[in-house]
């Protein structure tokens, strides 16, 4: 019995080695792929001060850092005074495209805004956010 007890301490420590160097490296890889795939130039951009009553146009720009093309499924901008734009066609590797929100300036003070977006790399949505100041005549 007490053979048996030794032979399985010294099993499991000889597996727990290798898994310890192997799993933690190869979850480390993972994640990486994951956010990797699409590099934005900004996440948040503040406008400034807008006028009031002119719609102001901001551009997101991504870059995809994948091995694959990479489709935008979805935008979708948080309020009615916001509408967006985007790249229709798949984003080749190392290419670039964009997300456009137009903003409808058309109550005076600051505000901050978001648009979500879905893409082919991963179901969870990126939410991308604008702030400024809409400034009276």
């Amino acid at each position: 019995m007490k053979k048996l007890k030794i032979s399985a301490v010294l099993a499991v420590l000889a597996f727990s080695s290798i898994y310890a160097e192997v799993l933690p490296v190869a979850n480390n890889a993972i994640v990486t792929v994951i956010a990797d795939a699409i590099k934005w130039k900004s996440e948040s951009i503040d406008v400034g001060k807008i006028p009031q009553g002119k719609p102001k146009l901001i551009r997101f720009e991504l870059t995809n850092t994948s091995t694959k093309p990479v489709i935008i499924e979805n935008v979708a901008p948080a309020c009615g005074c916001t509408t967006a734009d985007y790249t229709k066609t798949p984003i080749l590797p190392g290419k670039k495209g964009f997300v456009e929100a137009s903003y409808n300036a058309a109550t005076t003070g600051s505000f901050i805004k978001t648009v979500t977006v879905t893409t082919s790399d991963s179901k969870t949505p990126k939410t991308l956010s604008f702030k400024g100041t809409v400034v009276g005549a």
